[in-house]
């Protein structure tokens, strides 16, 4: 069940040092912009693509590097997130890194020279990575127990509406703006998360015992491993994976730095994310959950817009009001539905709904043809609403409900390499599938 206000102290997760924020809305307001603006930055990235490649000269080959880099380099910082906020306090993990991220965003626009361009672009990602999971951190560590609800629910949908509300986006910058807002929106938005976590969240002193004992091997070998997967997987289907000695070198090597990784988690006096946590109670099958949800709102992130945009041939600003009406407008009255649920009943209901409506939506997704039109994807869109709605938040919940919170920082390394693997395992299997 969601927590309940009236929980005892061992219920509440690992806590702030400086305590909790003494104004939680501006912690929400952190909350919503980072958790925000790391979904929709790398949705801009994707679904701009092609203004992108002819905005910087670029080819498709190109152009498929600077994605990899720039959102596979999050996977990089990501796991190791928690741990840095619980050392080095979340002022300085995600406040700093946020007005880093606003230079280069205000930068990368007049970069014409690749090479830098790519340097920039895995800068920008591993700054961008920052920003989910140390968010996540501000609502167990900085905010009372009965915000936990409505704060995790705002994370929960920011998949689903960044999805739905993208290409929209990308439409209107490139039609009104100019197409460097893509990057030039992060100028405004991220120093005023900066500003909210300051405000939002409590100074800490930086944890000189957990410092001393950093197992910064183990970090660097898991972060280095999946981010080296990723680009693998990202590659695949464009190099035809082994038949490409570039994919091979990837895979391969980040499946040996990933072996190496458990050795010294495994021999680590003090590891910072064994992999027995994978065996505590709940949490693998918590783990497994996620990634069938990630493989079932696929439809959600690919089929449908990548089907108008290639066979009816329809710009993002034309295909994107499907989206935007059917898909983003709704989670406004269905995230309180779902949070009003999770109150009154069991979440392993309300996961089955979500994951019945994934399932519906893809259902009639196999009954496709060439001769869809728009409005023909209306039905597919509204389930697939609903299962953004009612599917991440209650997976959130159960985890946490069967969470050691002593073994927090090792969960959440595993939560986001979950969160940003699954979605390309699934990218790439279905790509493969229907090449």
């Amino acid at each position: 069940m969601a927590p309940s206000e009236n929980a005892g102290e061992a219920d509440r997760g690992p806590l702030s040092r400086g305590g909790l924020a003494a104004h939680p809305l501006f912690a929400v307001g952190a909350v919503l912009l980072g958790s925000f603006l790391a979904n929709f930055d790398s949705r801009l990235t994707s679904v701009g693509q092609p203004d992108l490649r002819g905005a910087f000269s670029l080819g498709f080959d190109e152009g498929a590097w600077l994605s990899t880099a720039a959102i596979g380099s999050q996977i990089l910082i990501a796991p190791a997130v928690a741990w840095l906020a619980t050392v080095f306090g979340l002022r300085r993990v995600l406040g700093v890194p946020s007005l880093i991220y606003a230079a280069l965003s205000l930068i990368i626009p007049f970069v014409r020279d690749y090479p830098t361009l790519i340097v920039l672009a895995i800068l920008h990602g591993m700054l961008l990575g920052t920003f989910v999971p140390a968010t996540l951190m501000i609502i167990f560590r900085n905010l009372p127990i009965r915000w936990w609800l409505p704060a995790i629910s705002i994370y929960a949908i920011r998949v689903g509406f960044a999805l739905d509300t993208s290409t929209s986006l990308v439409g209107f910058y490139v039609e009104h703006l100019g197409w460097q807002w893509l990057y030039w929106q992060s100028v405004v938005l991220a120093p005023l998360m900066a500003l909210m976590v300051y405000l939002g969240t409590p100074a800490e002193p930086v944890n000189r015992t957990l410092l001393r004992n950093a197992d910064w091997g183990g970090m660097l070998l898991l972060g280095s491993a999946v981010s080296m997967i990723y680009a693998g997987l990202d590659q695949g289907n464009r190099l035809d994976w082994l038949q490409s000695g570039t994919v091979v070198a990837l895979l391969g090597g980040g499946a040996v730095l990933f072996v190496l990784f458990l050795v010294n988690e495994a021999l680590s006096p003090q590891p910072w994310a064994h992999f027995n946590v994978l065996f505590s109670r709940n949490i693998g099958l918590s783990l497994a959950v996620i990634l069938l949800y990630t493989l079932t709102s696929l439809s959600n992130a690919s089929l449908v817009p990548n089907f108008l945009a290639t066979i009816t041939q329809l710009r993002p600003e034309q295909s994107g009001s499907l989206l935007l009406v059917y898909g983003a407008l709704p989670l406004i009255v269905l995230v309180p539905l779902s949070i009003w649920m999770l109150r009154h009943l069991d979440p392993r209901i309300v996961v089955v709904l979500g994951l019945g409506a994934f399932a519906a939506a893809n259902l009639l997704g196999t009954q496709l043809t060439h001769a869809w039109a728009r409005e023909d994807f209306i039905v597919m869109v509204l389930l697939q609403s609903f299962g953004q709605a009612f599917t991440l938040l209650p997976i959130i919940i159960l985890a946490l409900s069967n969470s050691d919170p002593a073994r927090a920082t090792s969960f959440a390394a595993y939560i986001q390499i979950m969160r940003l693997g699954g979605a390309e395992i699934g990218v790439a299997l279905m790509g493969t599938w229907l090449r």
